[in-house]
């Protein structure tokens, strides 16, 4: 027996549906695809290089990041190449729409950063409660780029 669904499908699932969730967050937040990284291992992560400054920050760049424990953070990058200062978190949801992310991104903005210190929500349940929420976004750009050729048998 073979089992329909092996680890190389939900891995395959994962990678397509965060690329295409990530482009979407991408677009939303008004920064193309080269400014965005996806990590599937475990958990899985990405990274969206934002195109803004914050007032009290004026020399630094700024950052989203995404985790599947914690969701949505807006993050600082630091001179010394250390991890990323978290300044905000979105919170009560894993997948939330790229709009919404967008309206965070916003907010953020608004507010020059964040006071205190932000505190992670854990966000963490079900891989495959994640694969339906990201598959949702999914993308399979080779099926939109190679031309059905029959085998002539």
């Amino acid at each position: 027996m073979i089992p329909l669904l092996t680890g190389i499908d939900r891995d395959h699932h994962l990678r397509s549906g965060l690329i295409g969730y990530l482009a979407a967050v991408g677009a939303a937040v008004d920064v193309g695809e080269e400014s965005c990284t996806v990590d599937p291992g475990d958990p899985a992560s990405a990274y969206v290089a934002l195109d803004v400054r914050l007032r009290r920050h004026p020399g630094r760049d700024m950052a989203l990041v995404w985790d599947e424990r914690h969701g949505w953070a807006f993050a600082m990058e630091t001179h010394s190449g250390e991890d990323l200062l978290v300044l905000a978190y979105l919170g009560d949801e894993l997948v939330p729409a790229p709009s919404r992310v967008r309206a965070f991104v916003t907010a953020v903005r608004s507010a020059g950063g964040a006071s205190g210190e932000p505190v992670p929500p854990d966000l963490s349940g079900d891989r495959g409660d994640l694969l339906t929420r990201l598959g949702r976004h999914r993308r399979v750009r080779w099926a939109a780029t190679v031309p059905f050729r029959p085998h002539a048998w």
